[in-house]
């Protein structure tokens, strides 16, 4: 994690916090002048130290209703991150005639001043906030007398953080890792500013359009006490109602030891909306409350009545005497005013219906003090151990689209983070020197926030409109230049050597200047995974002949591949060599051109349609594809390590979106997927194919149409099939929106269950047309059976296992036995009227796009094995950096031409999730054990395992190591969780152990966090 924007001199509002290390954030001077107003918050009562003692007296044997003021702020959706906070209107950017505006107004940093206005008026008031991408935005502009005003508002509970992440993240689209990041990212703005103070207690998640498994797990793990959800289905919110289910322990984890990952997790009663005729912002239009009897607009009576039957009505659903009010909406609070004097009028006029034996008590209230009445209910809770996916709002109206929408900025996202932990684990190693370095002032803070701005649930979704798409594709754009200077500066430092660094930042579409236009280049590989790997290295060229070396200087097998380019007419020559890189390390080949032609190079064979040849077969000594020789399409896949064989059908089809029926309106857009008929189209019933066959790769090169290929790909020693397509741009002249998929036919025997991943972690299995805890009416067969797939999805028939991995989050399922689909681009003419207002019609930039499925077919008792290692490498890919031109020694000693940052590989089962710079002379380090229980027999790799980190790393000495929550914003042995009865039965509560560096144990599916105080060595 990048330090470039944090700096001492900044004291948190908690004061001593009791961290034997305290960072600090750089939030620069403030600007807001309210200082007329700081009086009266000196005198407020209660002020004391934040969390449950801050709460608002309840009245027992009432019906207390919690107010919730709040704001949704959507980090980017309809206007850009920063048109939202200033309150841009976008379309007066573009000088374009003066029209009526479609985009709401909003603007956050009014927002914020108006609401601290308004509580610094009353001390009764209170609100919560969530977004910390905005709020420490507007933290930097204050003055010190408004910043102090705030500590003190957030002392008293008076203003209160929930979530407490960058972003509302998504949790479909979204890897564990990046959510894990930008989490932290938030709560350490949070501890940096404010202390102990600033520590949410309750994670809120009202808007994202399903709920993971996985996210409640990672909530339990950061510390949060509760979970509060807006949108679930509405079929089982329905169920929920009638079954006094509304609030549950979510048992999220199938691995981790209760309470690890249990989490109490509430449906809120309204999404995140006022009740119905109670919406009193300058956006909506509900009549104030007028509590004068003498005007004629006097209405004081009548709202009362109704709020008494509404509490009424919502009690019913719910199990204690405590429910909620969700007060506020989407960029509300602009002016506060309006909202708090109606709602102070509201609760005076309904607690004074007490005296008239009234049982219902008002209050303005938190999240964290309604789940603290509901933990001191003592009641026993029921548990839900599934998920919340797929999400609809209404029949016909499955929230599945969005799994696979804009699958281009769901790849640069995912590229993204691959690119930002080998940013934050070079800064790791090297220390200070990668900061400023002989290629200038590097650094990861603006890559790590772009990243964290990418979680939200409009963003790495595609629920954007198409010009804040392209915002936050410029925003990553922006943050890798300075972690690309930082890498430059972190390899010059560990090898010894100051060459001409090249980032091919295009290299996914063949382009990379680098070693298409020089003679002589170095292709340095660095690895982030704890384990050394093996790859072949594929770099556009020009035409040629090539000498490749190894890093002790022998010459090595290499191949030049002339291949038909995806995005022209023409050919093109490709470099492909084998490399081996070290664990956490690089390896440094030298590449020179010998001549300007290549008589040997291997061309491209043409296999014409209705070939009556011999069968086309790929194959090296794990693999073996088989293909018919009439379609062109793969046939049968064999493990001949297993002695498996399976028949696999692969194809591309299209599903015809649907402009709305007679059955329902509702459309395929953004966020809804809804094919017209069940059965989808193929593309075509045949591929035209042409093959390429080296020592090294073998190809099949499939051509669909115009607009869709593939590549299928099997490398020497390589144990699982690659599939590379390229789809796009869509066609749609014909006036039907088309959503393509990738599908796997096999006779496998699957009795209509399949697995999906969640959020790259744990796997829940899925059946068609089922729901775990409530009977589902299906009205969508297609769309009501897709589920997001993150990084895998298998299907098994108890023996033999067919995996397909992705290289970005998609939409999957099996409709049909034995069968997979993938959803791997989707171009849509109609809006799906859920308030983007613009079709999903990409033009340019997204709208072809190239992917890989990595296909693995095993016996299911190594499956995992292979799966889990392989998607590992898959999202920490090694990272390729050419040099060309000049170069220059570091120092007077011989470069290094490899180099392992790891005295001892990690075992398997251990994943290096986070290495990454937290401080002057601190390191965050987060070791993750990635098998679940009884994941693996073969190798034993669902045990526990234990690492001695004393010495482990050769760059730095550990001085001393402090064990955190997985935000790193809590020392791990002062987190007190509330504790809550199941029906399950009890649940015991370890106290923890001691912490011994030499002996870390990682049970199944754990993730340790911890500070390490470090010393970097010299590296000469």
């Amino acid at each position: 994690m990048g330090t470039g924007s944090l700096a001492p001199g900044v004291r948190a509002g908690g004061g001593n916090t009791g961290w034997l290390w305290m960072s600090s954030c750089n939030l620069g001077l403030p600007v807001l002048s309210i200082s007329f107003l700081i009086w009266l918050l000196l005198a407020a009562p209660g002020a004391q130290a934040a969390g449950y003692k801050t709460c608002p007296t309840t009245k027992p044997g009432m019906l207390n209703v919690h107010l919730l003021p709040h704001t949704h702020d959507d980090v980017g959706w309809l206007k850009t991150v920063d048109q939202y906070y200033y309150g841009m209107d976008p379309h007066l950017l573009t000088f374009m005639p003066i029209v009526m505006s479609d985009v709401q107004h909003a603007s956050v940093q009014y927002i914020l001043d108006s609401v601290i206005y308004s509580l610094l008026n009353d001390p009764t008031r209170r609100f919560i906030y969530v977004e910390m991408a905005f709020f420490s935005r507007w933290w930097k502009q204050q003055t010190n007398v408004t910043q102090d005003a705030v500590r003190n508002l957030v002392r008293q509970g008076r203003l209160e953080f929930v979530n407490g992440g960058w972003v509302m993240n998504d949790e479909a689209a979204t890897h564990y890792g990046a959510i894990v990041d930008q989490m932290t990212l938030g709560l350490r703005f949070l501890q940096d500013t404010f202390g102990s103070d600033g520590l949410p207690r309750v994670a809120w998640h009202i808007d994202p359009f399903g709920h993971s498994r996985e996210q409640a797990s990672l909530f339990a793990q950061m510390g949060f006490d509760g979970f509060f959800l807006g949108r679930i289905d509405y079929q089982d919110k329905f169920n929920r109602k009638r079954k006094l289910k509304m609030e549950e322990l979510w048992r999220a984890s199938a691995s981790l030891k209760p309470p690890a990952a249990d989490l109490f997790t509430g449906v809120l009663p309204n999404n995140y909306n006022p009740p119905k005729d109670l919406c009193w912002d300058v956006l909506c239009t509900d009549p104030p409350v007028v509590d004068d009897p003498t005007s004629p607009e006097f209405n004081a009576n009548k709202l009362v009545d109704y709020f008494l039957n509404l509490a009424s009505s919502q009690k019913k659903y719910y199990r204690t005497n405590h429910t909620v009010m969700t007060m506020g909406s989407d960029f509300q609070y602009e002016n506060a005013n309006m909202w708090f004097k109606n709602m102070d009028k509201l609760i005076r006029l309904v607690n004074e219906q007490q005296a008239n034996g009234s049982k219902v008590h008002v209050l303005y209230s938190t999240p964290s003090c309604y789940l603290w009445e509901l933990n001191k209910a003592n009641l026993t809770w029921t548990v839900k151990e599934d998920d919340f996916f797929p999400y609809a709002d209404g029949p016909h109206m499955f929230w599945t689209g969005y799994f696979s929408s804009r699958p281009a900025l769901k790849r640069y996202e995912r590229l993204s983070y691959n690119f930002l932990q080998v940013c934050n684990q070079l800064e790791a190693l090297v220390g200070p020197e990668a900061k400023v370095g002989p290629y200038g002032s590097g650094d990861s803070a603006p890559l790590n926030e772009a990243m964290a701005v990418l979680q939200h649930h409009d963003a790495v979704t595609g629920t954007a409109r198409q010009n804040v798409v392209n915002d936050y594709a410029k925003q990553l754009a922006a943050g890798w230049g300075p972690c690309e200077v930082l890498v430059s500066n972190a390899l010059a430092r560990l090898s010894l050597y100051k060459q001409n660094f090249s980032f091919c930042r295009e290299i996914n579409i063949s382009i990379c200047p680098a070693s298409q236009t020089s003679e002589h280049f170095r292709v340095i590989i660095y690895n982030p995974v704890g384990r050394k790997v093996d790859l072949m290295v594929r770099l556009p060229v020009s035409e040629g002949i090539f000498l490749v070396k190894d890093p002790n200087d022998r010459r090595i097998s290499s191949n030049v591949v002339m291949v038909p380019s995806a995005y022209s007419k023409t050919y093109q020559w490709e470099l492909l060599f084998p490399a081996s890189v070290p664990a956490l390390g690089f390896s440094i080949y030298s590449v020179n051109k010998m001549s300007g032609h290549n008589h040997q190079a291997h061309n491209l064979t043409a296999r014409p349609k209705k070939s009556k040849s011999r069968v086309l077969v790929i194959e090296n000594k794990y693999i073996r594809a088989t293909f018919d020789s009439d379609t062109g399409l793969l046939r049968k896949i064999e493990n001949l390590e297993q002695n498996i064989s399976l028949p696999v059908r692969q194809g591309f089809f299209w599903y015809n979106a649907s402009a709305g029926d007679e059955e329902s309106p509702q459309a395929s857009g953004a966020y809804i997927f809804r094919p017209s008929h069940r059965k989808p189209l193929p593309v075509s019933h045949w591929a035209q194919v042409t093959l390429v066959k080296t020592n090294l790769v073998q190809e099949v090169h499939q051509n669909f149409s115009a607009w869709c290929s593939q590549v299928i790909r099997l490398y020497e020693g390589q144990r699982h099939l690659e599939l590379e397509w390229t789809v796009g741009p869509i066609p749609v002249k014909d006036d039907w929106g088309k959503e393509v998929i990738s599908r796997f036919n096999t006779p496998m025997r699957t009795r209509g269950q399949f697995f999906t991943d969640s959020n790259g972690r744990e796997i829940l299995k899925r059946r068609d047309d089922f729901r775990p805890t409530w009977t589902l009416n299906q009205t969508e067969p297609v769309a009501g059976n897709y589920y997001p797939v993150n990084t895998r999805i298998y299907i098994t028939d108890g023996h033999m296992q067919l995996t397909v991995l992705t290289d970005r989050s998609q939409g999957g399922s099996s409709l049909l036995d034995g069968s997979l689909e993938l959803m791997v681009h989707r171009r849509l003419l109609v809006d799906d009227e859920r308030g983007v207002a613009e079709p999903l019609l990409e033009t340019d930039t997204g709208d072809k796009v190239r992917g890989r499925h990595l296909v693995i077919l095993s016996s299911v008792s190594d499956a995992a094995a292979r799966h889990r290692l392989l998607a590992e490498q898959e999202v920490l890919a090694p990272q390729v950096v050419l040099a060309h031109g000049g170069s220059s020694p570091y120092h007077s000693q011989a470069p290094k031409m490899q180099f392992s940052a790891l005295r001892r590989e990690l075992p398997p089962q251990v994943h290096l999730l986070t290495l990454a710079r937290w401080g002057p002379k601190m390191l965050l380090l987060r070791l993750e054990h990635q098998f679940a229980v009884k994941e693996d027999s073969n190798r034993n790799l669902s045990s526990p395992v234990t690492l001695n980190l004393q010495n482990l790393f050769k760059t730095f000495t550990i001085n001393y190591l402090q064990e955190t929550t997985l935000a790193a914003n809590q020392p791990l042995s002062r987190v007190s969780r509330l504790k809550w009865m199941t029906d399950t039965g009890p649940i015991s509560y370890p106290a923890p152990s001691r912490l011994d560096p030499t002996s870390i144990t990682l049970q199944p599916m754990q993730i340790r966090t911890f500070l390490a105080s470090v010393q970097w060595q010299r590296l000469i």
